[in-house]
């Protein structure tokens, strides 16, 4: 399973460091998240910064896409030129986004009038671009999924596990990560989680 982590400058760490370190716990079972950006290095919104792993056009072929947020969302999602670069595929592609990432979601019209989740910071103009925010920390429908608050990576990563391979990868993936003392704990409720709308 390639998965694309669609990270564009002023990029949240979490967002996007968090949910690659749980899925490349499976580069095992032939798994690989490649941090994925229009440009050749991209500079987080606290100054890091990183060389892509893969080009743009990587979306298109990768069998899972996660778009993490930013504080450049807003202006990438009245990009049109970028925004018809990013041709996803929810029929064969498992597609999510965290926080500000719904809003490209709702711009490239992949979520509709689908219940979706993102950070409070960016509901209104979630809600504006027509979709219907709930306040959860994750929800999915179908082959796409969304998740808000930077500490709900976790959540988007085990669900593409789940359904790009089993819970009990997911399982193992979310344990290796979890801390120490509380890893069934915090392994069984992030599962709960995305059972709960899977």
């Amino acid at each position: 399973m390639q998965v694309a982590i669609l990270t564009f400058d002023g990029f949240n760490e979490l967002d996007s460091f968090v949910a690659a370190a749980i899925l490349n716990r499976l580069r095992p079972h032939g798994w690989a998240a490649h941090i994925t950006a229009p440009s050749k290095t991209v500079t987080s919104t606290n100054g890091v910064v990183v060389h892509r792993q893969r080009p743009l056009a990587f979306v298109e072929e990768a069998d899972a896409v996660l778009i993490g947020s930013g504080v450049r969302t807003r202006e990438i999602a009245s990009d049109a030129a970028m925004l018809s670069r990013l041709r996803l595929d929810p029929a064969r592609q498992l597609i999510a986004a965290q926080c500000s990432g719904t809003l490209l979601l709702a711009k490239l019209g992949l979520i509709g009038d689908l219940p979706a989740c993102t950070d409070l910071t960016t509901k209104p103009w979630v809600v504006e671009a027509g979709v219907t925010v709930i306040d959860a920390p994750f929800a999915a429908h179908g082959n796409i999924a969304t998740a808000g608050g930077c500490l709900a990576a976790p959540y988007l990563a085990a669900w593409m596990i789940a359904r790009g391979g089993s819970s009990d990868l997911a399982r193992e993936a979310l344990h290796y990560a979890a801390p120490v003392g509380e890893k069934g704990r915090f392994v069984d409720h992030a599962l709960s989680v995305i059972d709960v709308v899977r």
